[in-house]
């Protein structure tokens, strides 16, 4: 394939790169992340946003993030062996320059951007592969910690000053992005995460649950690891058992692969065990199976109430909670970032973390009070038609060309789109 010659300059004001490519055609875009197979929240964002980008008509390439080679799959441009090495500087740096002959012959890269994926403490050898890089660079920020370690920070700082622009999916992470890690806010976007848009098509709700005699299911779902919450789910729904029929917990989704055994499947068997102790192994259900994206949606179209029980402070972004939102179901979460943008107006009830008693309270109000609970979904059916990956795909494609354009002809943005408002 034909690549186009990139044309360089440098903004000497902040050292990023920018284009000085024509600007009167849409700009050829190559994404470096993980990619399925590998599953992970970032493979599977990288992959839905790739779709999305389909679907308006645009190209993107993906250059996939591996532990060790692997045979190139279709959609896939290259692939980036990462080095294992744990020292600063890579081993082998002949893959992070390979890996940027590459990514040169495109107008725009789109990286996304999390700790645990590059090789090196904290994935600084991502740093070696953006210093080698002549064209403009879009970093999705997926981790914005309010208090990171000083190497947390001093990575993140550069990957930020190497981009011509961030994304951000939350106001608080910009907010972070900006006053923690000396982002300039007229080059930082807000754009949501994506949900499917078969999720957001306006159907009935399934006839019948997974279990069957009409017992209200809730929901939780997505990679299991300690952090998730679990086990205040469990002990909320030991207060529930008056209600007639008794809600089913659902616990949907494979132990986290990259977590060693205690905090995976260690984990789910003290949950298994702490709702045997509980007396609600009846009430509690596990599905470990790997869902593809039919039968996951058809899972959380089938569920009353989703809950999101998170124990973390510092979860700027969730997947799950903008899927669950686009489905127009009733969310009860934890008060994490995210939730507090996109569920504050009334869309979803808000509970303190590890507080089983307030869960407990929220599931009865919702699971009780039709009125509520149509209500909730209500508010979530209004933002979900600006959830879908092509609406996000279209923000993604405006924010690589305003990266592509030389400094001196950028206009200064003037909006941030986030599903809150």
């Amino acid at each position: 394939m034909t690549r186009p010659t990139s044309h360089l300059v440098r903004d000497h004001a902040t050292g990023a790169r920018v284009s000085s490519a024509p600007s009167g055609r849409r700009p050829r875009v190559a994404m470096v992340s993980t990619f399925p197979p590998t599953q992970c929240g970032l493979a599977t964002f990288a992959q839905a946003l790739a779709g999305g980008f389909d679907d308006v008509g645009a190209d993107v390439d993906v250059v996939r993030v591996v532990g060790a080679d692997q045979k190139r799959i279709r959609g896939v441009a290259g692939n980036w062996v990462t080095d294992p090495a744990t020292t600063p500087w890579p081993t082998d740096p002949a893959g992070s320059a390979a890996t940027a002959r590459v990514l040169n012959g495109y107008d725009v890269v789109i990286l996304q951007h999390e700790y645990g994926i590059f090789g090196g403490p904290d994935g600084e050898h991502v740093l070696g592969l953006l210093r080698r890089l002549d064209v403009p660079v879009v970093t999705v920020l997926h981790t914005v910690l309010s208090r990171p370690t000083s190497r947390q920070h001093r990575i993140l700082s550069q990957v930020i000053r190497e981009s011509a622009a961030v994304v951000t999916m939350t106001r608080t992470a910009r907010d972070r992005a900006v006053h923690t890690y000396g982002a300039s806010q007229a080059r930082v976007a807000v754009i949501p995460h994506g949900a499917a848009e078969d999720l957001v098509v306006q159907r009935a709700p399934q006839p019948s649950t997974p279990f069957g005699g009409g017992a209200p299911v809730v929901l939780t779902w997505g990679l299991l690891g300690r952090g998730k919450g679990i086990e205040w789910g469990i002990r909320a729904m030991a207060a529930l058992e008056d209600l007639v029929p008794a809600p089913v917990y659902l616990v949907a989704g494979r132990t986290h692969p990259r977590l060693p055994h205690a905090d995976g499947e260690g984990y789910r068997d003290e949950l298994v065990a702490l709702a045997a102790d509980l007396g609600v192994s009846a009430s509690v259900a596990f599905d470990d199976r790997y869902l593809d994206a039919q039968a996951l949606h058809g899972l959380v179209r089938s569920a009353d109430v989703v809950l999101l029980p998170y124990d973390s402070v510092e979860q700027v972004t969730s997947g799950v909670l903008t899927e669950a939102v686009a489905a127009g179901k009733p969310v009860i979460s934890t008060r994490f970032p995210h939730a507090l943008e996109l569920l504050g107006d009334g869309t979803g009830l808000l509970v303190e973390r590890a507080d089983p008693a307030g869960i407990a309270h929220a599931l009865r109000q919702v699971l009780t009070d039709a009125d509520l609970a149509a209500d909730m979904a209500r508010k979530a059916h209004g933002l979900a038609a600006g959830l879908t990956w092509r609406a996000v795909a279209t923000e993604y494609l405006a924010v690589c060309a305003w990266a592509g354009r030389p400094a001196s002809h950028r206009a200064p943005r003037t909006r941030d789109r986030v599903a809150a408002g």
